[in-house]
This record gives structure tokens, C-alpha cells and sequence, in this order.
């Protein structure tokens, strides 16, 4: 008896009812194509935009963005991956949320031996994020004062122990005691708890001599686009990576100036790692921090994969910490 697949689907925009677990059938995988049976499935603020349509997606549409697994089928001249190969992969069309799948084989890395498929599944797209944040969007050095917004969170937990690690004196902000526990445990040296963004700037100059950050790491848009920028020294840089409170508004770009010659950009992953060099590299080295010990991967949430819709309600409510991952099997 063959086995029967499932994926979960979303045929309108809208809260998490619309998520519909389906049978499916992956078919066999085309040309540069692997399919993969999933062990894990990872869950990011992203794919909530995707099912609420702020980032509208053509429907009806699968959701989510990293998992890892097993290689089980690969089709005509695939090169990079093996049956039987460990794999994980971030990125991609929507559609991770599935019990087997078939993705460009290109966009797949293999797993180290030291890296579990849960690891795996919680790491790749917040850790790549990290990765790009930290050593590309704005190269962190030693000595370097930084800001990461939402530090309990998957990518902040990541962006702290890494900045820690590199030397940086790193101020995060967190909604709760317990998340600020959380946070201070994985590098974050000063953590800021349920501070309103008005009064943010203070606090970070009271915290670095009045001069203020080199670069904040914001992913919360709207709310705190304009306490950002407030909280940067002179020539500093404003990375607006993400939308959790809304995308934010239009502003006169002679503001950058008025502050101190600030630098902004909204940068996304997918660039960063639209190069299979530029894939391979980064994945390497986020491995290479795990195995290491720089980085501990904090699981805080598992459901099963049929069950996402509760894993968003809990995401969207700011009730998590850490990493959530979905287990199809």
C-alpha cells in the first residue's frame, strides 16, 4: 500500500481557518528537481503575511518557506543532491508545509551528521537570516553596540548569540519578563522589557554613553521605524528587515541626513542566497556555529503538521519563543 501525502493549502487570504490539510500527490520530480520526504517543517512570521495576504501569493497556494529531510527521488540531471542525502533547504516556492515535496535540487543543502532534522527545520531560515544580517547586510565587528528588536524571538535568539559571539555589546528588546530571561541567556547583555518605542532612543543612549548603536536589526516595521532611527549614532545603519506591526510608511529621505547621515535598507534572504555559492557558503558557516557550540538552537514549540493553524493563532499572538517547528510524520 502506498503511502498517501498530504500538504496543507490555503485557497483564500485570511486568518488561520483558511489553512486546509489535503492530500496530495507529488508526483515524480521533473528536470533539477529532488523530492523530499519532510522529518520537519519550520514555521516563521513570513508565512503569516503569505496566508493573510499582506505579501500576496497567487492562490490557490501552498505555504511556508524550510524543512529538512530525507532525499527519496531525484529527476534528470541533478547533480548537487543523492538519494538518501540528509538535506535542508529555506526558500523556494511556498509549499513546505507537506509531508513530501519537490523542490529545485539546487536550492537544497546537506545536513551535517551533527544536525537533527528538527535542528534543521528551525534553523535554516532564521539562521540564514542571522547570517546575512550580521555578516553581510552589516558586518558586525568587535566592539560594535547593536540593536535586535523581538530578541526571544527565532531570528533574535540566533542574532544575539551570534553578535555576543563576534564581539559585539548587543541590546535587545523583549514584551516580557520571561522572554527578557530568555534573551539575556542567549547573549543578549541589556535587555530592554515592554519599552514603548517613544522611549527607546533614551534608553539605548543611556546604555551606550549617549552616542547610540551602530546598526539596529529591526524587523517589526511600522511601530518602531522612527524610534530606529533615533537610536543610531552618526553614520550608523538602519536594517528594516521584516513587517510584524505593518509595512512602514513613507518618509522624506533628507531625514537620514538630519539624523547623522544614516544608512537605510530593506534587504530580504532570497538575494542573499540566490547564488548556489552564495547558498553553500552561508549554510556552512551557520552549521559550522552550531556544531561549534556559538549557537543553541532553542525549539520551544512543536505541533503537528495538521495542526499549523493553532502553531500561527500562538505566533501572531506573541505567545512563542524561540522556534516553532510542524512534524509531518
Amino acid at each position: 500500500m502506498t503511502m498517501t501525502d498530504f500538504a496543507v493549502r490555503m485557497h483564500r487570504t485570511g486568518g488561520p481557518e483558511v489553512l486546509q490539510y489535503e492530500a496530495v500527490e507529488p508526483g515524480a520530480p521533473g528536470p533539477g528537481e529532488a523530492r523530499v520526504r519532510q522529518h520537519a517543517v519550520g514555521v516563521n512570521f513570513i508565512d503569516i503575511y503569505h496566508r493573510s495576504g499582506l505579501y500576496p501569493v497567487p492562490l490557490p497556494s501552498g505555504l511556508g518557506q524550510e524543512a529538512a529531510g530525507v532525499v527519496e527521488a531525484i529527476g534528470p540531471g541533478v547533480s548537487e543532491v543523492a538519494v538518501g542525502d540528509r538535506v535542508a533547504y529555506a526558500g523556494g516556492p511556498l509549499g513546505a508545509y507537506a509531508t513530501a515535496r519537490n523542490i529545485a535540487a539546487d536550492r537544497l543543502v546537506r545536513l551535517p551528521d551533527g544536525i537533527s532534522f528538527d535542528t534543521a527545520a528551525a534553523l535554516m531560515l532564521k539562521g540564514l537570516t542571522a547570517h546575512y544580517l550580521l555578516r553581510r547586510t552589516c558586518r558586525v565587528e568587535p566592539g560594535d553596540a547593536v540593536l535586535i528588536y523581538a530578541a526571544a524571538g527565532g531570528v533574535g535568539l540566533i542574532a544575539c548569540q551570534w553578535a555576543r559571539a563576534l564581539g559585539a555589546t548587543v541590546i535587545g528588546t523583549v514584551s516580557t519578563p520571561d522572554k527578557a530571561a530568555l534573551a539575556q541567556a542567549n547573549g543578549c547583555e541589556h535587555v530592554l522589557t515592554g519599552v514603548a518605542p517613544a522611549d527607546l532612543p533614551a534608553q539605548v543612549r543611556a546604555l551606550t554613553g549617549g552616542r547610540g548603536v551602530r546598526v539596529v536589526y529591526d524587523g517589526i516595521g511600522r511601530d518602531t521605524f522612527m524610534a530606529s532611527l533615533d537610536c543610531l549614532q552618526p553614520m550608523g545603519m538602519m536594517v528594516s528587515y521584516g513587517n510584524a506591526s505593518g509595512p512602514v510608511a513613507p518618509f522624506e529621505p533628507g531625514m537620514l541626513a538630519q539624523k547623522g547621515s544614516l544608512f537605510l535598507t530593506r534587504p530580504t534572504l532570497f538575494h542573499y542566497i540566490a547564488a548556489r555559492a552564495d547558498l553553500v557558503a552561508a549554510a556552512d558557516e551557520l552549521f559550522a556555529r552550531v556544531l561549534d557550540g556559538t549557537l543553541q538552537i532553542n525549539i520551544q514549540q512543536r505541533h503537528a503538521l495538521a495542526d499549523c493553524a493553532r502553531a500561527h493563532e500562538a505566533l501572531a499572538a506573541r505567545r512563542t519563543t524561540g522556534s516553532t517547528i510542524l512534524l509531518p510524520q
